[in-house]
């Protein structure tokens, strides 16, 4: 999706309780339909065909209420929502993916290093990647090629040797840096643009701003597995982020609905 459609879906849900799913609101004379004024009207047209808003006529003909649909909130989100990963159930098994990709193939090796850690697995061993999750999908990838055990293996286990649920995790993932990428991105919320917009200087400084938002979390979160909350370390500050998120959307919502063009 195109960072411009993207920031669309963004301000669509700033406007609301970011943890809720937004009603119908009206887009004429908002900073929304400033922001996107050229060519508004199709992109709309194509996020109610990918299902992500639904929009409906208002009270006067030249209104246009629009609202975001579930699969709308989640992407914009970034496709994972951090509330519903935390909260979810562990049966206290890890999956392991194993394998042994000859030197040749390294090609190969590195797309599959790259597909784990796009899906949240941590690294135990450059060849054994870890997951608190059911490993579904990869076993309907298999069922649809012939298994070869000496190059890949999926595991359930649990641990025998003493080792807490802990050390697993501070040993698959660097929560050193997944910290440092929330510090980095509670910075820059610390820069929102304060006072109401109320001209295009302000309208364009909050753009600036909204463009810094979405690229730190982005980065934040691509490097976060948003383990089940019994997993996470102490000093864990995903939350703390998610929830500072929250609190300055909620602000920029308001800052953004009270600008007329």
């Amino acid at each position: 999706m195109k960072a411009r459609t993207e920031e669309f879906l963004l301000f669509l849900l700033w406007s609301y309780d970011m943890a809720s799913r937004p009603t119908f609101r009206n887009l004429t004379d908002s900073f929304e339909s400033w922001a996107y004024r050229s060519g508004l009207q199709r992109l709309v047209e194509d996020l109610e065909r990918r299902k992500f808003l639904e929009s409906q006529k208002g009270p006067k003909s030249t209104e246009r209420l629009v609202r975001l649909t579930e699969a709308g909130r989640l992407r914009a989100l970034g496709d994972r929502d951090p509330e519903k990963l935390w909260h979810r159930a562990w049966d206290g098994k890890w999956r392991l993916v194993m394998f042994d990709v000859p030197n040749e193939r390294g090609i190969e090796r590195r797309r599959l290093w790259y597909y784990l850690r796009q899906r949240g697995f941590g690294c135990l061993q450059r060849s054994v990647w870890i997951s608190p999750d059911p490993l579904t999908e990869q076993q309907d990838a298999l069922k649809k090629s012939s298994p070869n055990a000496k190059m890949l293996t999926l595991l359930e286990a649990t641990t025998c040797g003493g080792e807490s649920p802990e050390d697993i995790v501070a040993s698959a993932w660097n929560f050193n840096e997944i910290n440092a990428h929330y510090t980095d991105y509670m910075n820059v919320l610390e820069n929102r643009p304060s006072g109401a917009v109320t001209n295009l200087a302000t309208a364009n400084a909050m753009r600036k701003w909204a463009s810094d938002e979405r690229a730190a979390w982005d980065l934040a979160a691509s490097s976060d597995p948003f383990l089940p909350q019994k997993l996470l370390p102490r000093d864990y500050q995903g939350m703390k982020a998610w929830q500072a998120r929250l609190q300055s959307m909620a602000h920029a919502g308001k800052q953004i609905r009270s600008f007329k063009p």
